[in-house]
């Protein structure tokens, strides 16, 4: 078991439920990711999913696109974001799952990123543009590095796809709450626990809903029916006003972040 494993089943054990932000590496700038990484841990958080930026993030809305471009202008590389968390692990031992788009992965080659990845303390991937029918390699080389795989559940996909991609999952199932991309959205979709009910006929793995989430109202209702709840844009969006003042920024996602936790543990 990794730390995402043991994550899980510790909240299962006292049944609850993850808060999984997500930070874009680099953005505001490269120095503050480590420092946002870790006033998440302090509001509250489970889990982090730590973005990689990329210059065609097709599953991202507006927010994270804008994260991305902030991240790039300083232009950062997948090398020195796994720097940033071999940096990090001696401070905090939270889970981390990696969200790359595969082109990044590809260049540097699946074998020596899985291994860099595991020896920095990557604990699990999400490569949202990488289908798990083409997948076949990267599911054979991440369990050597005990890497978890993530794969998405979207609202369209059949019980036959639910089935498949519960089959290769490891760590824990994202669950795409509405059709489209990444964003805060101000109403929570009628298509979530459909979806969610469907899957879990397929598996008893993790499930974790994320695309929207952005209150903590919304929190509560994902950890009714789910094991997690991912944010990302609505914390981008909280922080974008305070990108040049460090201490308003950190202080403004530390006072965000603990009121999303707190609906996750209600």
């Amino acid at each position: 078991m990794n730390r995402i494993d043991k994550k899980f089943q510790e909240l299962r054990d006292r049944g609850a439920s993850a808060f999984m932000p997500y930070v874009c590496a680099g953005d505001p700038n490269p120095e503050l990711t480590s420092k946002l990484f870790l006033t998440l841990e302090e509001a509250g958080a489970d889990l982090i999913e730590l973005g990689v930026p990329f210059s065609d993030p097709i599953a991202d809305g507006p927010t994270v696109q804008r994260a991305s471009e902030r991240a790039l202008t300083h232009n950062i590389s997948l090398e020195q974001i796994l720097a940033i968390v071999a940096d990090l692990r001696p401070q905090t031992e939270i889970p981390i799952a990696l969200m790359s788009y595969y082109n990044p992965i590809f260049r540097m080659g699946e074998e020596a990123f899985c291994k860099a990845a595991h020896e920095v303390g990557i604990d699990g991937l999400i490569v949202p543009d990488l289908p798990p029918e083409q997948a076949q390699s990267l599911l054979e080389i991440a369990p050597n590095y005990n890497l978890a795989t993530i794969f998405m559940v979207a609202p369209t996909s059949t019980p036959e796809r639910m089935q498949l991609i519960a089959s290769v999952s490891t760590g824990f199932i994202y669950c795409v709450s509405v059709t489209g991309v990444t964003g805060a959205r101000a109403t929570w979709s009628d298509e979530v626990t459909p979806m969610v009910t469907e899957l879990r006929k397929h598996t008893d793995k993790p499930i974790s809903i994320g695309f929207g989430i952005s209150t903590p109202e919304q929190t509560t209702q994902v950890a009714q029916i789910a094991d997690g709840a991912i944010v990302a844009s609505a914390i981008i969006n909280a922080y974008e006003a305070h990108i040049d003042d460090e201490a308003k920024l950190l202080t403004t996602v530390r006072q965000f972040a603990s009121e999303l936790a707190a609906g996750v543990k209600a």
